[in-house]
């Protein structure tokens, strides 16, 4: 039984104006952030949904319950749907970032394509035949559609704040992907 999940990343928040690296961090949104998730709000109000399932860090839940409004949702949160742990790097300001050698304490790509997947499985078991709005952040988001793909996550285009694409799968299909060397593939057709 296929689920539709609505994937969004959370609007724009202070450090991705102040061009810092936020990974886990809770994080704040902008004022145009929250104009962002309204306009999407305003859009997504005519479809029907089931479930707001949101990323456990402040940016996302904040962008869920904007998007949550006009449905009279609760928001959900799920620490798999956090960002990528970038862990030497969190807090630093980007561009200084450039050529320098990525600390060992980094979420490895493995690790997180991993993580999306066992959030693809969750969303598919727990909402299946379902439609969810699932608000998470740019590098997960990556993840998540590499996994839905069967692809690399350098084979995904980035999201912008407050972008939404549109999934359909099952837990039969994600259950049919695998993880290995930084690249998702789906190992045989389940439907």
């Amino acid at each position: 039984m296929d689920t539709t999940i609505f994937l969004v990343r959370h609007g724009e928040t202070v450090d991705n104006v102040r061009q810092i690296m936020q990974g886990q961090t809770q994080g704040t949104l902008t004022e145009q952030g929250r104009r962002q998730a309204r306009e999407v709000a305003v859009r997504l109000a005519a479809e029907y949904f089931d479930a707001i399932v949101s990323s456990d860090l402040q940016r996302a839940v904040q962008t869920a319950e904007i998007l949550a409004e006009p449905h009279g949702l609760p928001v959900v949160t799920t620490p798999l749907l956090r960002e990528r742990d970038w862990g030497g790097f969190t807090g630093r300001y980007i561009p200084d970032l450039r050529g320098e050698v990525w600390p060992d304490d980094i979420e490895s790509e493995e690790q997180l394509l991993l993580r999306a997947r066992t959030f693809l499985l969750y969303i598919t078991t727990t909402y299946p035949g379902q439609r969810v709005v699932a608000v998470g952040h740019g590098i997960v988001n990556k993840a998540v559609l590499a996994v839905y793909a069967g692809c690399s996550m350098r084979e995904v285009q980035r999201m912008m704040n407050c972008e939404v694409r549109i999934l359909t799968t099952s837990a039969e299909r994600t259950s049919a992907t695998t993880v290995a060397s930084g690249r998702a593939t789906t190992v045989a057709s389940a439907e």
